[in-house]
């Protein structure tokens, strides 16, 4: 795995926690909502797209592939991600489609005039989405495809995202009913020192 990635993917690791923890708290019941949506679709069969067109999705899941690229781990591709981005839009996330249809727009733009003949931010290499990505990385549209992106890795799969829980195997979650005491560091640590 290239250094490019590997920040990328403890950048990941170190966000996660603070960025799905107050993003699941204030949505929860709307992420609910979500949830059922979702395994409606997969008890149907249809894992269509609700806000995306096909073309966008193909755009808005290239991009996901940059934000968590697959390596020696799966990536935000491999998990489908963009199931989960595209559901958040259509139920918790309604009120942000309109950033996603400005943002596509601006990157269909960029693509344009920044490498002449292409056409979709999809045709690019992964050096040349990088290069674009870098143009718009302070834009309200990649801050908030960023933040879908890593809900959609990491969230529980009834969701839309995190396929076969891929998200959970990279970072090493087990997906338990229960867990035993001690939780972590400092919960072993009291035991030790109550003893």
């Amino acid at each position: 795995m290239n250094d490019g990635a590997a920040s990328r993917r403890r950048f990941l690791i170190g966000s996660a926690t603070g960025v799905g923890a107050a993003c699941l708290e204030l949505r929860w019941p709307a992420i609910l909502a979500a949830a059922s949506e979702a395994q409606q679709a997969a008890k149907s069969g249809q894992a269509a797209f609700r806000f995306f067109t096909q073309e966008q999705a193909v755009e808005v899941e290239a991009v996901a592939a940059q934000i968590i690229p697959s390596g020696d781990k799966p990536g935000a591709k491999d998990a489908q991600a963009v199931y989960f981005i595209d559901r958040a839009l259509n139920t918790f996330d309604h009120d942000k489609q309109r950033i996603y249809s400005e943002g596509l727009t601006v990157l269909q733009k960029n693509v344009s005039e920044l490498f002449a003949g292409i056409g979709k931010f999809s045709k690019l290499n992964s050096q040349q989405q990088i290069h674009l990505l870098t143009t718009i990385q302070n834009s309200e549209f990649f801050e908030l495809i960023r933040i879908h992106t890593v809900m959609g890795f990491l969230a529980k799969p009834s969701y839309g995202g995190n396929r076969d829980q891929l998200g959970w195997k990279a970072i090493g979650f087990a997906d338990r009913m229960t867990y035993k005491p001690p939780f972590g560091h400092y919960d072993a640590q009291y035991q030790k020192d109550q003893k």
